[in-house]
Formats: structure tokens, C-alpha cells, sequence
């Protein structure tokens, strides 16, 4: 079994909250609460992850990540 790391990015809104992993794209998922949201994207990444092992294709992983907030005025 192998350890992978991932970022995250988790976002909420007036639904709840939403989970996506920018190095799998395709890889995302939603929950009531942030608890909730981190257990689902925990999933929905070894799933994708298995996935890919099964068909052979390689599991990139980002060296670094930056992640800042822009106030842009319109």
C-alpha cells in the first residue's frame, strides 16, 4: 500500500461545503459540514487513486503548493 500526498481546497457556501483535489482532476465532492467534507474528498481521492493504479496510469503529486485569498474590485 502506498501514502499518498494531496492538496485540498474546501469551500463553503450557503449549501454546505465543497471538496475538490486540484492534482486529480475529475476529483471532487461535497458534504453537510466540514467533518463531512474532508471524510468524502478522504474517499473520493483513494478511490481515483485505485482507479488509476487499475489502469495503469501514474499518480503525479504537486512538490509544492500555494494557495492565497485576491480582493479584486470591479
Amino acid at each position: 500500500m502506498g501514502v499518498y500526498k494531496f492538496s485540498v481546497v474546501v469551500e463553503k457556501d450557503i449549501d454546505g461545503y465543497f471538496a475538490f483535489c486540484p492534482e486529480l482532476q475529475g476529483c471532487y465532492t461535497q458534504g453537510d459540514t466540514y467533518e463531512e467534507v474532508l471524510e468524502n474528498i478522504k474517499d473520493a481521492i483513494r478511490l481515483h487513486i485505485e482507479d488509476r493504479i487499475q489502469g495503469g496510469e501514474e499518480i503525479l503529486q504537486a512538490d509544492s503548493v500555494s494557495l492565497t485569498m485576491m480582493e479584486v474590485a470591479v
